[in-house]
């Protein structure tokens, strides 16, 4: 038995009347960490989920979209094919309802061998279904009344709807709603350009629909903006329309769909479509939870403030995951769900450190992106470096005919310490790692540039930037440096 396990287990007054020893509401990825970690440590968990176990990711998120996309890219595959000479290539999308009934099975499966059929082998978890409160003495749920004093928190998020005049009035989509179309839309009107609003925006284009993104600043606002640009330009070259800067005044039904008034009052314009998508981001759960009677603050954007680990301002109440209202990526809910767990049961010991945590759109290309943007170093006072590597200059990208995309990284000006690193290209997303662990462990451009990277990868293209802080890699042989 390890030290870890002996605190949490020795011989409680939770154990003494079999209330569990820590109670978890959400059942997404977030909460069966905090319910696992739980159990590992010789806890017992009552997990409390309401709809759909498993949580966004698996069941209206990452797994059914990058399905879905996945199979669109095949499309473009095809039809980009004569970039190789004497290539010619053919595909087209026959059935999409068979497509969305794969991705469905898909997800179902997942779903059952990832969450559902687990959690009998947990002997210490017992799982609950119903809608939970917070209230003085524990949780009520279904009528009853669940004891315990240290309390997890991992409801998620839902599709925020932003505050457009008529809105209401209008048959809208969301992100979970746009992957269950059993019938593809002639045309359509994007509100938003970030992760979800992109990705979804180029899958839907590439199976035939005619599309509009409306953003209010730019395509990937928290993204450097030479990737945000970039990646405008390649959507456009799709055929994706695309209107940065405006603002929206109204949507109402019309006739043949919906229709959006934008601008302001001197030079308004209206744009219709058959159909409207709204990914104006995510609202954290907090809904009915009780937080306000049980002293849990939330933030200015709807979630729950939490410290360094992840304690609520409630008593012996943590938070984790979306609900938080931040860092909203699967794996980091997962991440800080086994912290709250671990806290909450041992004594506050652990951190969470979101340093160097990527985050990654599977757009086309891909972006991909760790710690630190210029401009945020510039905010933080720091003195910083920066190189830009276009693709082309990856031969990788040469070989594959294709030399979309620029890879920046952003190192502090003295000690030449990786700040951040942020890919656009068609392999990113697995890319990134490699980033990832030099920020982590604190290692320089210089450190990147010795160290030996295979050849034609995209992953190559760190080095390459890295070699740029002090050569032009334009003159260098392959393999050189």
């Amino acid at each position: 038995m390890t030290s870890a396990t002996r605190a949490c287990c020795d011989s409680s007054a939770s154990q003494a009347n079999g209330a569990p020893d820590l109670i978890v509401i959400g059942a997404g990825s977030a909460g069966f960490a905090a319910a696992i970690q739980a159990s590992e440590l010789g806890a017992r968990v009552a997990l409390i989920g309401h709809g759909t176990i498993g949580g966004t990711c698996v069941n209206v998120g990452c797994v059914p979209s990058k399905a879905l996309i996945r199979g669109v890219e095949t499309l473009h595959q095809a039809r980009t094919a004569a970039r190789f000479a004497g290539i010619r290539g053919h595909a087209e999308l026959g059935d999409w309802r068979a497509l969305v009934a794969q991705k469905d099975e898909l997800v179902a499966s997942l779903r059952r061998t990832k969450y559902s059929d687990p959690l009998p082998s947990y002997s210490a978890i017992t799982y609950m279904e119903g809608p939970a409160r917070l209230t003085g003495d524990g949780v009520a749920v279904n009528g009853s009344l669940l004891r315990s004093d240290k309390i997890v928190i991992t409801t998620g998020a839902s599709a925020a709807v932003p505050p457009i005049p008529g809105i209401e009035d209008v048959p809208y989509l969301t992100s979970t709603s746009a992957l269950e179309l059993e019938r593809l839309p002639a045309s359509l009107l994007v509100i938003g350009a970030g992760y979800i609003g992109c990705e979804l925006a180029q899958m839907l284009a590439r199976a035939g629909v005619k599309v509009t993104v409306l953003c209010r600043r730019r395509l990937l606002p928290e993204a450097e903006p030479e990737i945000g640009e970039a990646l405008a330009g390649y959507f456009r070259d799709e055929g994706i329309t695309i209107r940065s800067g405006i603002s929206y005044r109204e949507i109402r039904r019309t006739a043949e769909g919906v229709a959006i008034s934008i601008g302001g009052d001197e030079a308004a314009e209206t744009i219709e479509a058959e159909k409207i998508l709204v990914s104006a981001g995510r609202r954290p759960n907090t809904q009915g939870l009780g937080l306000k009677e049980a002293g849990v603050e939330l933030t200015p954007n709807g979630g729950i403030k939490v410290d360094d680990r992840l304690r609520t301002t409630g008593s012996n109440i943590y938070a984790a995951g979306d609900v938080t209202g931040r860092d909203q990526f699967v794996y980091m809910a997962a991440y800080g769900g086994k912290i709250a767990a671990e806290n909450a049961l041992n004594g506050d010991g652990r951190h969470y450190d979101a340093t160097a945590m990527p985050s990654i759109a599977f757009t086309d290309p891909q972006v991909a992106s760790v710690g630190l943007t210029e401009a945020q170093a510039r905010d933080r006072d720091l003195k910083v470096a920066t190189a830009i590597l276009p693709l082309a200059l990856v031969p990788r990208a040469l070989a594959a005919r294709d030399t979309r995309g620029l890879i920046k990284l952003v190192a502090e000006g003295k000690t030449g310490r990786l700040l951040g690193a942020h890919i656009l290209a068609p392999e990113g997303c697995d890319s990134i790692q490699t980033a990832v662990l030099a920020i982590k462990h604190g290692l320089t451009v210089t450190d990147l540039a010795e160290t030996i990277f295979p050849y034609l990868t995209t992953v190559e293209g760190l080095k390459l930037a890295a070699l740029s802080f002090e050569k032009d890699v334009s003159k260098l042989p392959c393999c050189a440096g």
